[in-house]
């Protein structure tokens, strides 16, 4: 039987003209067979495996598995770390939560009460003088106006156990080297299984997929098993394996910054924070240290402590759990009797994304911080990966199942990768805001940085580093004293000057922010499994310059192709439905599934009708919406019944408007009621049209479908 891929690339749809698409792709799945049961010797052949288990690699197992792909997860360490890492969830990757099973409320349930971390704090120390606060929670989040759920504060280790609990919940397993033997175990005993201690240790193209070696330590022997699998999906973080062994380089700004993570936790300080000051971010500046607070959970007293290191006068190694501890002190203002350091990390802050996502034929492909490398500034990093994988799973499954062309991998790319870069530089714009606060009060993070490079550069070949680290540390400790209590006062004019300037900086929102609900929520796709509209290129190259800066953060809904749908509150119009549900429940999360809107017109309904027909042709699962009027009857949308027969798999809904905005979910989303709007099962829009702009509906529809699914092929 011939191979899928071989020769360069991918050989599906190579059969000559005289044969119909369809009857084609018919004949050429078990081609696909070779992605589940390909040679390879003795190795295990697996649909796909994936390296890295943080977060977006169990985010991504879990859609396959829930649409029916088998795969298996390769994992280094031989446990989850505990150390928490992201904690910001924003409103995307929580309506993508929603459909895990309830994931979503399981972490609304277990996250610490919105009180008290709503706001940043800036201050002279955690007991001291309060230079200023933000709250970045509004009430249109709690009212959740623009999206069906509000943001939320988790730290990643235990969004982590709570995916392991989704997983187990579709089938998977953990599993240790000792429980699997040594290195030959039959394909069949790694699939939907997460193999701990595994390391992803050499990738080899073959005929029909990836040889991959994982190296595992098994009796105090390293041995390696091999995997054959028909993709590699690489979520093994920021120092990706698969992105250096696919050869994939990064672009950007590298090494904007070193710190030191200090994960401690301490309940008395947890209690006093809770009650005198409750924040998220405490950004601290005082004579005798600087640094920034996270206060992951104050009810627990768990905290990570970020601060800045200039290496190689000031090295990790000299970050001790005793230093650290002294340092919490100087930022705390007293001394808690309880602080336990837990773990002491080293990061260094990029601005990077990958040249490019999709590598080795189509075979390897990058997903979250292997992609892209955000600086912490508005959270950016877990929730593009999350987003990453939403958007690539439901591709994968209609290729994997022979619905897709295998050219659709190309659109992940086409379509994440500009995302990833407009996040750079928001994260980047972001962190400058962040730094404008210490610039602002004497303690430009510039000068510091160009102290440190001149120290390398004139004394790094000439004196021993312990003096070079006393001589940086020196002239550090006299820029501190810009925030001595003497000079950062009311009553010194320079000190007044300072803190007015700090004040404006706050009230104005040009301080680092927390919510971008004009970016999380309002982003669009231009190119890619989609059928984009009418001079939509210019269009969309207009907005991108125009969102080249920070916005002011309005999320304005709209229905463009390419657009998340917007989120309107509907109820369905039938005696035996009851409920109130979001326009985004109308997409399924158990399985792939179209979703057709619709207003009860007649032109509409035969348009839904051919797109129906259409769909069916290309064994893809849809369903009608039909967007009714509030006040709309359920007599009235039995019309439904004749309009759309023989067709079933229809819904109508009524809308329910905001009480503030009396408009119709068609007004709210800039179209008319003439729109046939087609939904992917991601949520985005890939075509919108108005029937009388349709000269042949079965005709543009099977084109439509065509270029959603990368087929292109020509119609018989």
């Amino acid at each position: 039987m011939p191979s899928i891929a071989g020769g360069g690339g991918w050989r599906l749809f190579s059969a000559g003209r005289g044969i119909s698409w369809l009857r084609l792709r018919r004949l050429q799945r078990p081609l696909l067979s070779s992605l589940a049961s390909g040679s390879g010797g003795d190795a295990p052949h697996l649909p796909v495996v994936i390296v890295g288990a943080g977060p977006v690699g169990l985010a991504l197992s879990f859609l396959l598995a829930k649409f029916g792909i088998k795969c298996t997860v390769l994992e280094r360490s031989m446990e989850f770390t505990r150390h928490p890492r992201a904690h910001f969830i924003n409103n995307r990757t929580m309506e993508i939560f929603r459909k895990f099973d309830g994931l979503a409320w399981d972490i609304e349930r277990a996250q610490p009460p919105v009180d008290l971390w709503r706001k940043f704090v800036y201050c002279t120390s955690l007991s001291g003088s309060i230079l200023g606060s933000v709250d970045h929670m509004k009430q249109e989040d709690f009212n959740k106006v623009i999206s069906p759920i509000s943001v939320a504060h988790f730290s990643q280790y235990k969004l982590v156990d709570l995916l392991l609990k989704k997983l187990d919940g579709v089938g998977f397993q953990t599993c240790f080297p000792d429980e699997l033997g040594g290195s030959s175990t039959q394909d069949l005993l790694l699939e939907n299984k997460i193999l701990m201690g595994h390391e992803c240790s050499s990738i080899q193209l073959t005929d029909d997929g990836i040889l991959v070696g994982a190296s595992f330590n098994n009796g105090g022997r390293v041995q390696e098993r091999k995997l054959h699998c028909g993709l590699l999906l690489g979520a093994d973080g920021a120092r990706s394996k698969v992105r250096e062994l696919a050869g994939i380089s990064m672009k950007g700004e590298r090494d904007l910054q070193k710190l030191v993570s200090v994960h401690f936790v301490s309940r008395d300080l947890g209690k006093y924070l809770s009650s005198e000051r409750p924040g998220m971010l405490f950004f601290i500046f005082n004579p005798d240290a600087i640094g920034v607070l996270v206060a992951h959970d104050l009810e627990h007293g768990e905290f990570v402590l970020q601060v800045p290191f200039y290496p190689p006068q000031q090295m990790f190694e000299d970050f001790n759990a005793k230093v650290c501890e002294q340092i919490i002190v100087k930022l705390v203002g007293w001394e808690p009797a309880d602080i336990q350091v837990l773990d002491i990390k080293p990061w260094a802050m990029h601005a990077e994304v990958a040249e490019k996502y999709v590598g080795c034929d189509n075979r390897v492909i990058l997903v979250g911080d292997a992609a892209h490398r955000f600086p912490p500034a508005g959270g950016f990093g877990m929730n593009t990966g999350v987003q990453d994988a939403h958007n690539l799973a439901w591709k994968l499954c209609l290729l994997l199942n022979g619905i897709a062309d295998p050219s659709i991998i190309q659109t992940y790319e086409s379509e994440r990768k500009p995302v990833a870069i407009f996040n750079t530089e928001l994260s980047l714009e972001n962190f400058k805001a962040a730094m404008s606060i210490p610039a602002t009060l004497g303690l430009d993070p510039t000068i510091a940085n160009s102290v440190h490079r001149v120290i390398n550069s004139s004394l790094g070949s000439i004196i021993p580093r312990n003096v070079q680290k006393v001589v940086l540390e020196g002239l550090f400790s006299i820029g501190r004293t810009q925030v001595s209590d003497y000079i950062l006062s009311e009553n010194n004019p320079l000190g007044s000057l300072r803190l007015a300037r700090l004040r404006s900086i706050l009230d104005e929102g040009k301080s680092l922010q927390l919510q971008f609900p004009a970016e999380d929520l309002g982003f669009r796709y231009g190119k890619g499994a989609l059928v984009a509209e009418d001079c939509a290129e210019s269009t969309y190259q207009a907005e991108e310059l125009k969102h080249s800066k920070r916005s002011s953060g309005e999320y304005i809904p709209s229905a463009k192709v390419g657009s998340r749908l917007p989120h309107m509150l509907v109820r369905p119009l039938s005696a035996s439905s009851e409920g109130v549900f979001s326009t985004l429940d109308l997409v399924s999360g158990d399985k792939i599934e179209f979703v057709i809107i619709i207003a009860p017109l007649k032109e509409s309904y035969k348009l839904a009708q051919a797109m129906l027909m259409i769909a069916d042709e290309f064994e893809l699962s849809a369903k009608v919406c039909v967007m009714w009027p509030q006040g709309s009857r359920d007599v009235e949308a039995k019309g439904s019944i004749s309009e759309l027969a023989p067709w079933t798999n229809y819904v109508d809904v009524e809308e329910i408007p905001r009480a503030t905005v009396n408009s119709s979910w068609w007004e709210m989303c800039q179209v008319n009621n003439k729109s046939v709007i087609l939904v992917r099962p991601d949520e985005h829009i890939a075509w919108r049209a108005e029937p009388d702009m349709v000269r042949d509906a079965y005709s543009d529809v099977r084109r439509v479908f065509s270029q959603i699914l990368s087929l292109n092929r020509p119609q018989v």
